[in-house]
Parts: C-alpha cells; structure tokens; sequence
C-alpha cells in the first residue's frame, strides 16, 4: 500500500478527451498488460479470486439491497450507554465522543446498491460508530440520471440525517460513481459544511476510457476523461473545509488508466492511497481499506481545526 499526501500541490494537467480509438487502445492495452503481469506474482493471484469470488457473493445479496436502509440514528449513542458495547467501540466511544457519534454516509457505485457496503458498515459499527447508514440512489441514474442531480439528492439526504441524528456533520464514504457524487456535492454545492472527510474508493476522478463503452446517455459521458462534469471538478475550491482520502488500485479492472482514480486538485487537502492487487468491488472489504478507513474517520476535526484550515487556504 502507498500513501501519498497531496495538500495544495500543483495539480496534473487534465487528460483532454479521448479523441481516436488508437488512444483508447492505448490505455486498454496498459491496464491489460499490467493485469497480466499481476497473475504471474501471488499477490496478483490472490487478488484476482478475491475480485471474482466477492463479486459472485455481491451479486447474491443484491436484491437485498434494494431495499431502503431506515434513516435512523444509532440506538446505543442515543443515550450514551457503555455497559452493553464491547471494549473497542466502548474506547472509542469514551476518547472520542464527537468522533464516535460523528454519521457515516455510504454512498455506492453506479448500477449498484447499499449492498456493497455490508462489510464495510458492519466493520465501522464494531469500532464505534454509532450511525452508519447506506444510502441508494436509483439505478437507473446510469441511464437516464445526472451526477449533478444525484449530488443535489445527496445533500438532501444529509440534511435529513443530520436532523436525525442531531449532529452537524457527517463523513461520507463513496465507491466508484459514488465517490464521484459525493465530491460534487462537496466542491459544487456547499457541501463542505456538512462533510468533514469524504474517503473515495476506485473514483473515476479523471475519469475512465471504459466510459466510452457505456450507451451514451449523460452519466457515461460525465465519467469520460476530460469532460465537462471533470473539467467543472477542476476549477479552484479555495474554501473547501472537506478532508479527502482517495483509494485507488492498479489492479482496478473499471478504472482505465488507473492513475485516473487519485485526486489531485490544488485547493484540497487530499490524501492518495495505491493498492497494487485488490480489484474494483474488493476495495469494500479489503482488510487493509477497511482498517485505514475506520481509522481514518476516527480523526474527526474539531470546529477549531475546520475554521483554522479554512482561514490557512485563505
């Protein structure tokens, strides 16, 4: 795994859309070449089967998640109990009180739903939070939707969950289109003041060649490379109080280049993290995602830190 912090760098020029199929190829052949050097190693191997097995299981439970998760706040935090938790979430709960009881809002990719996120939701209650609730959007918006109107939704959403809850912010966790929407939501429509850290997994936040492959309606031409929606994410953000932690795999078989998954924008405060074997659905379990993610929702920042940061990018 590499983590490299990005905080107020020069951002990589945008790749300006694919114009000729040769250039297309080009970036398929890189991302195939690479996937077949990565079955030769073991690590590759195991990755491989665990992108395939984790999907057959997905797609088993799929119809489960098509059902709405009730928007409700965590029962335990509620009333601030601790006889009943176990010595994790307990500590947790006891050192960081705004941290543990700080919602967590996941958002899956696209044709997708909540159900991606079982692992990952039940992992985040076990170390403490007390709200983590999967959010659908409908599958259809790959067809017919819009990130924009999608991220509009999202911000929606939040505000009821925060009414819920009583808190006044929330961490959001996006796989693929989801982390997408989200970042709009962040940069676009002030949702800044409600998200203290969004974590993106495999996010096309430069887009992906496999867009050009999608029927065109206008989701899969926001997600080719240099689009409108893209070069719109690319304008300054000088204000933006979001913390953002972006996870991107070169084994992602969906993102092609995979390099197009980090982000990197001058205005944020953004860490990047490589993972060389794990694949595009695997990232929600992946033991090592999953622990860097809780752990990094576990460093809330205070209202201090939020204004000092904010008066620091001024």
């Amino acid at each position: 795994m590499d983590v490299t912090p990005v905080m107020s760098s020069a951002s990589t020029p945008a790749t300006g859309p694919v114009g000729s199929l040769a250039a297309v190829a080009q970036q398929a052949w890189g991302a195939v070449s690479y996937a077949a050097r990565t079955v030769g190693v073991p690590a590759g191997v195991r990755g491989l089967a665990v992108e395939l097995a984790y999907t057959a299981v997905h797609l088993s439970v799929y119809p489960w998640g098509l059902l709405d998760e009730a928007l409700r706040p965590g029962g335990v935090h509620a009333h601030h109990r601790t006889d009943t938790m176990p010595p994790t979430e307990r500590s947790f709960l006891v050192s960081d009180l705004d941290g543990s009881s700080t919602p967590v809002l996941l958002v899956h990719g696209i044709v997708d739903n909540r159900s991606i996120f079982h692992y990952l939701a039940r992992s985040l209650r076990r170390r403490g939070h007390g709200t983590v609730q999967a959010v659908n959007y409908s599958p259809l918006t790959a067809f017919t939707g819009d990130v924009r109107t999608a991220a509009r939704d999202l911000g929606d959403h939040v505000e009821r969950l925060c009414a819920v809850s009583g808190a006044d912010r929330v961490h959001i966790v996006g796989h693929s289109l989801g982390g997408l929407i989200s970042r709009y939501y962040v940069q676009r429509l002030g949702g800044d003041a409600r998200v203290d850290t969004l974590v993106t997994l495999g996010t096309p936040h430069r887009g992906s060649a496999i867009a050009h492959l999608l029927p065109p309606t206008l989701v899969p031409r926001q997600l080719q490379p240099g689009s409108e929606l893209l070069r719109e994410l690319e304008e300054p953000a000088p204000d933006c109080r979001t913390r953002f932690l972006a996870v991107w795999s070169r084994m992602d078989q969906l993102i092609i280049p995979q390099r197009n998954a980090r982000l990197e924008h001058p205005d944020l405060e953004v860490e990047n993290v490589r993972l060389d074997h794990v694949g595009h659905m695997a990232m929600t379990i992946d033991p090592e995602v999953v622990h860097l993610v809780a752990r990094r929702l576990g460093r809330t920042r205070s209202p201090r830190e939020r204004i000092g940061a904010v008066a620091a990018a001024g």
